[in-house]
């Protein structure tokens, strides 16, 4: 998969990129990550990549002249998303969704914003990592970039466990534990260490089940709200399922 980012700060996307996982990934030739310089394309001495803004107003904008010539002198893997608060909300879904292509293009702004013929013009959409604001639009690249890049295969050395996780079955993740079975008289439930897989599996999901109603309600009311599987498991295993639940 080939990733290009466009910034003013390339040396922190490629700095993030070369640990950890992302590291490894590109050691072995499964991601392709790639970042861009945006003052390399401006064109005066002193590559300015800001002006201030048509109608006065505080702060500075960021040009649309340095952001095409970037965008078409490297040719990069479409679509190209603006990372801005008013985009598509990422979420677990639009990482699966990435993570079946070939790669993607991420555009980060600075300053009071991006010129709106760049938006309108150049880029394929637009993405947010939620209702709040950035000092710019690489931190929420870093973690788009984690979230799809981990998905890809052969990044992780386990392959079930990009899919055995928050949000990827559509609720939080169950608890984990491992040894010691017992620590500081806090021991681990007894379905764990039984062999028996299927009353793990069950456990998992009604845990799963529980801790998503008790943080993150939304997420299964969403969903379309327990099924009577569900709320059979549910009461199995000890939770109270009301009238209340969605």
């Amino acid at each position: 998969m080939r990733i290009d980012v466009f910034t003013i700060f390339p040396e922190m996307i490629t700095d993030f990129g070369g640990h950890s996982l992302l590291g490894k990934a590109q050691d072995k030739g499964l991601l392709d990550l790639r970042a861009h310089d945006l003052r390399a394309h401006a064109h005066n001495v002193h590559h300015t990549v800001d002006d201030a803004p048509f109608g006065g107003g505080a702060g500075m904008v960021m040009m649309p002249e340095p952001i095409f010539a970037a965008v078409e002198a490297v040719q990069p893997p479409r679509p190209l998303f603006l990372m801005t608060p008013g985009g598509r909300r990422f979420d677990q879904p639009m990482a699966e969704e990435l993570a079946a292509t070939d790669g993607f293009s991420l555009l980060c702004g600075r300053y009071e914003g991006i010129d709106e013929r760049v938006r309108m013009h150049l880029c394929d959409g637009e993405v947010s990592l939620g209702d709040f604001v950035l000092n710019g639009g690489e931190v929420a690249a870093f973690a788009i970039i984690e979230a799809v890049a981990r998905l890809v295969p052969g990044v992780m050395g386990n392959a079930a466990s990009g899919v055995d996780e928050s949000f990827s079955s559509g609720l939080l993740e169950y608890p984990q534990y491992t040894r010691p079975a017992t620590f500081r008289d806090w021991e681990v439930p007894a379905v764990l260490r039984s062999g028996d897989h299927g009353k793990v599996a069950r456990w998992r999901r009604a845990q799963a089940l529980a801790r998503t109603l008790e943080v993150r309600p939304d997420v299964i009311e969403a969903a379309g709200g327990l099924t009577d599987a569900d709320r059979d498991l549910l009461s199995e295993h000890g939770f109270d399922v009301g009238p209340s639940l969605p």
